[in-house]
């Protein structure tokens, strides 16, 4: 160590040749928003020096183009991108992403720790760094079913694992709020370390008191005055830009040359499909830059800003001791990747990953649908109200709106009514045969015909399934249990299209290309049936999720988020 730390300092001096030159490259300096004519010399994966620097056993003239720091995902759920975490990172590294934040709680909420240790050991020798948030809420809540518990004694275990941050999003905010021992427990666990907030709609002394926890972030932020008054209470502010969260173009009027250190930006949850054809954090720069956002500070909010939050030595800039993690683009508006280097080794051009990840499943997480024997009558949606509680999706958001509607009913029993896109929801317990079924009514869906379901439903991953009719939601829940896990579509009692996900029920053992051609498929059939959404699974797997306003369905029944308990149901 004594003797590579010696020859980068003769390498920075120019005393000796460099592993790699970059020559004639516009550097984008993040420390002082300017853009340099400057060469880069690389020694054992480490910047040496940017100046004047000519000598390297490899050197590459770049012309011109514009040099920027490796790209860093603030916050995001790998397994959102339902990817093989080897697959995963050929998707985003392609894109200029070379670290990440994650916490691994939805995975974790189905096998625990095991999911954990196979994120990590499959990710070891990849050229991409992964940084644990460790979950602090498996379960989320006790309104749900989950697979597996982490309590406070397995989040101080697992705090002293390499790489790890920090605790990840505090979810149960209301008990932090309320001083469970449980939740302060995890919370104590983790002082001294980053704390992710996770806080929608919090304000005024319920916001000084989630905060007052040591808790300095949040990515829930869907207005903009909601986004400044947690700035100004000292909260960090991650920008999200998902596949089915979309707050960008609201938010960025926040950043300004007052507030941008405490801005970053996150995607939460990306499907695959737009991780391959628009990309990770670097599609969310290319829209700030479109939305009127200076490009150079954009690039602050995706790197610098992000390590710095999360005290990542060696990541996020272009300087002397920081890790060679380098993007090369030539129009830095548009951010046309064309190579990406990660501790100066090239592994991704022109869009296409130069590394061949293999695969480190553990046998013991192919099988993870336990689903009691049920059938068509266990769907039926009873009720002796004279009106009943209806999620309304709210399209780009995962927020929901709770409806109260005088519903008719036949008998007592409610059915779906596609003219009012009133479709039926339910949500069963998957992971300890318990027979836990949750029924309701949803809309904004716009289904004609047919059913979908799936058993990735943040976050306890129970199966979700909305419908027009039972034997459809029967035929498409029946689909996940023979593919293990996945999503299905059901049409007239027969299951048209299916992806099988039999990693925790989450995650493909197939290529980033088969996977996106099979959800790209699934999502077109489902579109042709009247869906309104135009990532219907993506906003199904948030349905079941307790802690986002205002409604919510899970195996317990429905859940009012605002009182966070459980709505009774008179049958």
């Amino acid at each position: 160590m004594q003797t590579n730390l010696s020859q980068l300092i003769k390498v920075a001096r120019g005393e000796t040749e460099a592993d790699l030159v970059l020559l004639n490259a516009r550097v984008i300096n993040v420390f002082n928003a300017e853009i340099e004519q400057a060469n880069v010399a690389v020694f054992d994966g480490k910047i040496a020096g940017v100046g004047d620097y000519r000598h390297g056993k490899e050197v590459i003239d770049l012309k011109g183009a514009y040099l920027l720091p490796g790209l860093i995902n603030g916050h995001t759920h790998v397994e959102s991108s339902m990817l093989d975490i080897a697959q995963y990172a050929r998707a985003v590294v392609s894109h200029g992403t070379l670290a990440l934040i994650t916490d691994l709680h939805e995975i974790s909420n189905v096998c625990g720790k095991e999911g954990i240790d196979y994120v990590l050991d499959a990710s070891a020798d990849l050229p991409l760094s992964i940084f644990l948030q460790v979950p602090s809420c498996v379960p989320a809540t006790h309104l749900e079913t989950a697979g597996a518990e982490i309590n406070s004694q397995d989040v101080a275990d697992l705090l002293r694992l390499p790489n790890v941050t920090g605790l990840g999003e505090m979810m149960n905010f209301p008990g932090v709020l309320f001083g469970v021992p449980s939740v302060l427990d995890k919370i104590i666990a983790a002082a001294g370390k980053v704390l992710d907030g996770h806080a929608p709609g919090l304000s005024g002394k319920d916001l000084n008191a989630y905060i007052s926890a040591g808790i300095h972030s949040d990515h829930e932020c869907i207005h903009l005055a909601e986004a400044k008054e947690k700035l100004a209470r000292g909260m960090y502010i991650m920008i999200r830009e998902g596949s089915s969260e979309k707050n960008l173009a609201e938010l960025l009027p926040l950043v300004t040359d007052q507030t941008y250190k405490r801005c970053l930006f996150v995607v939460d949850d990306r499907s695959c499909a737009d991780l391959k054809s628009d990309g990770d954090i670097d599609a969310v720069v290319r829209k700030a830059i479109r939305l009127g956002l200076d490009p150079v500070r954009a690039i602050q909010l995706a790197s610098i800003n992000t390590a710095e939050y999360f005290h990542l030595q060696g990541h996020g800039a272009i300087a002397p001791g920081y890790l060679a993690n380098m993007i090369v683009c030539q129009n830095l508006e548009q951010l046309d990747i064309d190579m990406v280097f990660h501790k100066g080794k090239l592994v991704a051009e022109k869009g296409q990953a130069l590394f061949k990840p293999q695969s480190r499943i553990p046998k013991s997480l192919l099988n993870s649908i336990h689903i009691r024997p049920f059938d068509t009558e266990d769907l039926i949606l009873k009720t002796i109200q004279p009106q009943i509680p209806v999620i309304e999706v709210i399209p780009g958001q995962i927020v929901t709106r709770r409806l109260d509607l005088k519903i008719p009913a036949e008998n007592g029993v409610i059915k779906a009514n596609t003219e009012l896109d009133l479709l039926k929801i339910v949500v069963m317990e998957r992971h300890h045969q318990s027979g836990n079924m949750g029924h309701g009514l949803i809309r904004g869906f716009g289904l004609k015909k047919g059913a979908i379901a799936s058993s990735v439903a943040h976050d306890s991953h129970n199966v979700v399934a909305v419908g027009t009719n039972d034997a459809d939601l029967y035929t498409a829940i029946k689909e996940l249990e023979r593919i293990n896990g996945g999503i299905a579509l059901a049409v007239d009692g027969q299951v048209t299209a299916s992806v099988s996900l039999p990693v925790a029920g989450l995650l493909s053992t197939k290529p980033l290309e088969e996977v996106v051609t099979e959800l790209e498929e699934i999502n077109n059939q489902v579109a042709k049936l009247g869906c309104k959404l135009s990532a219907p699974f993506a906003t199904l797997s948030f349905m079941a999720l307790p802690v986002i306003p205002e409604l919510r369905l899970t195996d317990l029944g429905l859940v009012d988020v605002k009182t966070f308990k459980l709505i009774p149901q008179e049958t």
